[in-house]
């Protein structure tokens, strides 16, 4: 069973509080359970990691490693512009990472530092888009091709 961190970034544990407008109101309980669901169904473990500190999100890869990981799917939110040491964790990970985004960030003005460590990314697909990313990873993990 193919072993997959999903990490949420810098305020992300207020997901359906904050602002709504541009993220929905899927509240964080409630997309945790759809990703949760959608592991089950797949039969993959999936572990939801959230932090505000780009620290833990380190110490928490890093530890992933020795814990079996196979692949890092992240939301890196808050983290994505200023997240130096972050990427460089990321580059060092013997895993694939799949960036993804709940709104379309370029469209936002956003570049994400992280994202040239990411085998690819998704976004702005709001809930979707990490279903789309875990769906990605396994494509990987399992040894399917994502080009045609």
């Amino acid at each position: 069973m193919e072993r997959i961190l999903l990490i949420q970034g810098a305020n992300m544990n207020y997901l359906g509080k904050r602002q709504p407008e541009i993220y929905g109101s899927t509240t964080a309980a409630e997309l945790d359970a759809m990703l949760l669901a959608h592991a089950h169904e797949h039969a993959y473990f999936l572990e939801i990691f959230y932090t505000n500190i780009e620290g833990e999100a380190i110490n928490r890869l890093y530890a992933s490693v020795i814990d079996g990981v196979q692949g890092l799917v992240m939301n890196p939110a808050g983290f994505s512009q200023g997240g130096f040491a972050l990427r460089d964790c990321i580059a060092a990970l013997p895993f694939p990472y799949v960036e993804v985004h709940m709104t379309n960030v370029e469209k936002r003005g956003i570049h994400s530092l992280l994202a040239p460590n990411a085998v690819g990314g998704v976004y702005g697909f709001g809930v979707n888009s990490y279903l789309l990313g875990l769906e990605a990873m396994l494509r990987l993990l399992r040894g399917g091709s994502l080009r045609n």
